[in-house]
């Protein structure tokens, strides 16, 4: 009898640690990434009471429950936030304490920290790949994603250029038209290459010039000249597609930016750019590939993990990736606190890749993956656990009176 003290003391001990599990599962319904834990309940030994060996057995009790942490998928959940991620499917983000100590966690919820590093909230460096001179390498081993904070866009000179027109067909002998193309030099200044085209006697051919104003070198530009053909459809058939464009220069620039030198494409992959048709000459497209000194206007988090900066410009550069790892047994990990976990003896090796490789998820920008705690379920365990308290203080009480009526037997 005196062993069913200790049969419901365990039990008072066991659904009060249910109870205190359940508690931190609903004190986290709102904590991003957060993945709730369920219980594990086990006998203790039994003793087998009477002569025949296991004919009655009565066990001593409940131990203490496991708590087992789900790794279901959250809800994600769009944010304002532009570093904000979510991972789909299975995976976590890297992160690294100011101790040196690595973390992981389904939260992510980062800002660029005052060494532009990503980090988390709590301060954890997020772990991934910096570009380094326009070069983004996944191959090389982790480390801490830093962004631009501030930063000036280099400026790109101008090497490539097109222009989508139509020459009319019915032009006079002698008629012109003119398009212009803005372009930049090694030093993001802009210059305004011209292009005139002059209608021959010969049918169906016209020259054209091309060039820079006379003022922005010395001395002047030369400009480039040279004669298409068009044949009866006006389609171009001189200059081939497979002939070199034509190469727009300027040297001695003015303004002490390095030599300007433009390839004009004529063919967008062996389709001429120019036609001949009865219409007026006009300009339809024009595209070149150089880009002025430009201002960092935000930093962003884009499908996959990747990190972009985008510029006053409109240039959108990919500054960093997130790196993923995969755990084959993540129940194994124990929680450190701001909603990081940590491996433990019993965890299989991370394995860390690009998201949506290996098994691992994907990653999404702007938004947040939600607290899997299920607040229905849990009141509905508080409970259950509370019910099973109150049954088990019974017991004491009663055993309790049983012991007064055994001992008042003797008096």
């Amino acid at each position: 009898m005196l062993t069913s003290f200790s049969t419901a003391l365990s039990a008072l001990n066991a659904n009060t640690t249910a109870i205190d599990v359940v508690g931190n599962n609903l004190a986290n319904l709102n904590t991003p990434g957060f993945k709730g834990s369920v219980l594990s309940f086990h006998d203790l030994v039994s003793q087998s009471v009477g002569s025949g060996a296991g004919t009655t057995q009565v066990g001593f009790g409940v131990a203490t429950p496991v708590t087992i942490r789900t790794f279901a998928q959250g809800a994600i959940q769009a944010t304002t936030g532009p570093l904000d991620a979510a991972i789909q499917g299975s995976g976590f983000f890297i992160v690294k304490t100011g101790s040196g100590a690595t973390e992981y966690t389904r939260s992510g919820n980062f800002l660029a920290n005052a060494a532009g590093n990503l980090a988390t909230p709590t301060g954890e460096e997020l772990q991934g790949w910096t570009t380094v001179n326009g070069v983004l390498n996944t191959n090389a081993p982790i480390g801490n994603i830093t962004v631009p904070v501030g930063a000036l866009a280099p400026p790109t000179p101008t090497t490539s250029a097109s222009i989508d027109l139509n020459l009319n067909a019915s032009a006079a002998v002698g008629d012109t038209f003119s398009t212009a193309l803005e372009v930049f030099d090694s030093l993001g200044n802009s210059h305004l290459m011209t292009f005139t085209f002059t209608k021959l006697a010969l049918a169906n051919q016209w020259n054209y010039s091309a060039s820079l104003p006379a003022g922005s070198a010395t001395p002047p530009p030369t400009p480039t000249a040279g004669t298409l053909t068009f044949n009866g459809n006006g389609n171009l058939i001189i200059p081939l597609p497979t002939t070199a464009p034509p190469v727009i220069t300027a040297a001695g620039l003015n303004n002490g930016a390095s030599n300007l030198s433009v390839a004009w494409n004529m063919f967008n992959q062996g389709v001429p750019r120019i036609t001949q048709y009865s219409q007026a000459s006009a300009t339809s497209a024009v595209s070149q590939n150089g880009t002025a000194t430009a201002n960092l206007e935000a930093v962003e988090m884009a499908a996959g993990g990747k990190i972009l900066a985008r510029y006053s410009n409109g240039q959108q550069i990919v500054v960093g990736q997130i790196a993923l790892a995969t755990i084959l047994n993540p129940d194994s990990m124990i929680a450190v606190g701001n909603n990081n976990l940590q491996l433990t003896a019993r965890t299989a090796q991370p394995a860390v890749g690009l998201p949506g490789s290996g098994g691992r998820g994907s990653v999404l920008g702007g938004a947040i993956e939600a607290s899997t705690v299920d607040i229905a379920r849990e009141f509905t365990n508080l409970i259950i656990f509370q019910r099973a308290y109150q049954a088990s203080s019974k017991i004491i009480t009663t055993v309790d009176q049983i012991s007064q009526d055994t001992i008042n037997l003797k008096q």
